[in-house]
């Protein structure tokens, strides 16, 4: 492609609201343009990156016996009323009507979809297994879109969804989608690891996010030190730190004014946060919850959520529920006599004796309260892991890090077949569910990723797999006849190799082409100027800074040996 003939609106200062890296690399090297919060339109540098991502995506799939199709993105809400989500999504679903007032949905994400495909096609284990994908637009509306294309209303997915017989059949299609995740990002350059994770709205019995580390990222991932566990905070665990068990001693209720906090009752009592127990009132989908936790811990709230069934509504209840909750104000709830619908308390706080509580009454706490003598509740592990938690696993450190997930695996068991009657005649002519997984890729999320990760101060540097264009070849003066005439032939030999080229034809000054060239991430750079006399041009490579003068009669191999070293096909 000549670069006179290429729409590239490059820019030179870096926009208002581009908060990160890749925000700001992305709009500067012209890859999208903002048309509204969290909507974006992508230009053809853009696109160059996200379909070559796309095109891995579609290779390591199909080695793995998986085959395309493509769904509708509006889907009447007859499917998502079937399996109960169409309210369990709440406001980040883009719900529309049609002139005859049918509700429908611009579909976020597609498992009603294509189980109701499966359902009408498959009838007997002989079709099984079987894994389509898609790679297709999701609408969401995001809260608060941020981070580029991080973060948006409109992304693009690739969604695959599985359909075995059986758990065994399920354990291997996750394990082949697994494996080509792996690759997947290994060929895009991606340092990523795969961690547990939640499950959410999309339900299931197991999930794992690849995470890649960066410090813009959105997730906190929680790493062990001695060995290979991993997980999100909202999945992870750690072992409880609860202290030595004491004798119970007598409940004592002490005055507190003005004692609201944890940092307030540790200068009040001259005790550390572990010996309080802080309780929190939430209001999730018209219920109360309370939950108990140590006062060093802070809630994980998509635990509790999960322990009442999911949530769609989720936030700190107003001043005047916590006190029909507790009989008091914000700051001195505690766990005894609450009146909720649900009661959590973290194991952490049910192992240990004598905690300081909040009274229930304004300005006063309560001190040697225990679990079991004084109040009740359910049990279980509420809380966030904090840095130096030991592994469940091993017994090591903990250490957290903040991450961008690129991909998503799900195993959904048979959550979608029976809600909506997917099932398959087996080889003994009764009727069972169909066993599903899903796995999700965002593509532009995946360019923004690698973009966090391979860039210097002049701009992006692009693995050769996913580079918009491989090599620029650049005359430093376009008015010579010998450097444009060599820079043409240079340009036609490159394209006959399958080289992706630009030939940068614009009448600018050298400096500004080699910027942009800079900038957009073009892995190789071969400039001819005045050396061309002698038969040679100046050859860079992106990421180094030495730059080396070869003969003509050597481009061909120096390029071959890139492809070669990157294990990227040429042609």
């Amino acid at each position: 492609m000549k670069m006179s003939k290429m729409f590239m609106p490059t820019l030179r200062e870096v926009p208002a609201d581009a908060e990160i890296t890749s925000h700001q690399l992305m709009m500067r090297a012209g890859m999208i343009r903002k048309m509204a919060s969290g909507v974006y339109n992508q230009l053809p540098m853009g696109i160059r990156v996200f379909k070559k991502i796309e095109n891995i995506v579609r290779e390591e799939l199909e080695k793995k016996g998986c085959q395309e199709i493509l769904c509708s993105g509006l889907i009447p809400s007859e499917l998502w009323k079937e399996s109960g989500r169409w309210d369990v999504m709440g406001a980040e679903m883009m719900r529309v009507k049609d002139r005859n007032d049918r509700d429908f949905c611009l579909g976020p994400t597609h498992e009603e979809v294509f189980t109701d495909l499966i359902r009408q096609e498959i009838t007997s284990y002989k079709q099984l297994p079987l894994n389509l994908y898609q790679i297709q637009v999701k609408y969401r509306d995001e809260r608060r879109p941020r981070f580029g294309v991080m973060r948006t209303r409109t992304f693009t997915m690739k969604d695959a969804y599985s359909f075995d017989i059986d758990e065994a059949g399920l354990d291997k299609s996750y394990q082949d989608m697994y494996d080509a995740y792996t690759n997947i990002f290994a060929r895009c350059g991606l340092d990523n690891s795969p961690v547990q994770a939640d499950t959410g709205a999309i339900g299931g019995s197991v999930s794992a996010e690849f995470m890649v580390k960066s410090e813009v990222g959105e997730d906190e991932i929680v790493f062990c030190s001695g060995c290979d566990y991993a997980a999100n905070m909202e999945k992870a665990v750690s072992v409880n730190t609860s202290l030595d068990k004491e004798e119970m001693k007598e409940l004592t209720e002490i005055h507190t004014p003005n004692v609201h906090t944890i940092e307030d009752l540790e200068k009040f009592f001259n005790l550390p946060a572990n010996r309080f127990a802080k309780t929190l009132v939430y209001e999730v989908d018209g219920k109360t919850v309370v939950v108990v936790v140590r006062g060093d811990r802070e809630v994980n709230e998509t635990k509790v959520a999960n322990a009442i069934g999911g949530a769609v509504e989720f936030e700190l209840a107003r001043e005047e529920v916590v006190r029909a909750v507790t009989k008091a104000g914000i700051g001195f709830a505690g766990p005894i006599g609450v009146e909720a619908d649900y009661v959590f308390i973290d194991n952490e706080v049910a192992e240990q004796n004598n905690l300081v509580i909040g009274a229930n009454k304004d300005e006063y706490h309560i001190q040697n309260a225990n679990y079991g003598r004084d109040f009740e509740g359910t049990v279980g592990d509420f809380r966030n892991v904090t840095e130096g938690d030991k592994c469940t696993k091993c017994g090591s450190e903990l250490e957290i890090a903040r991450g961008v997930e690129v991909g998503h695996i799900f195993k959904l068991g048979t959550k979608y077949s029976e809600t909506m009657g997917a099932n398959y005649i087996d080889k003994d002519g009764k009727s069972k569910p169909i066993v599903m997984g899903c796995y999700g890729i965002g593509i532009e999320r995946t360019a923004a990723a690698i973009i966090e990760q391979h860039h210097d101060e002049n701009g992006i540097i692009w693995p050769l797999s996913i580079a918009p264009y491989h090599v620029v070849v650049v005359p430093v003066n376009i008015k010579k006849a010998e450097q444009m005439e060599a820079a043409e032939k240079i340009y036609n030999e490159l394209q006959s190799m399958g080289v992706e080229v630009l030939l940068d034809d614009r009448d600018e000054r050298v400096g500004v082409k080699f910027k942009d060239s800079e900038l957009v991430g073009i892995p190789m750079r071969i400039t001819v100027g005045k050396d061309i006399t002698d038969g040679k041009v100046e050859f860079k490579l992106r990421d180094a800074q030495d730059k080396e003068l070869i003969s003509l009669d050597e481009i061909k191999s120096k390029i071959e040996a890139e492809f070669v070293k990157n294990n990227v096909k040429l042609g």
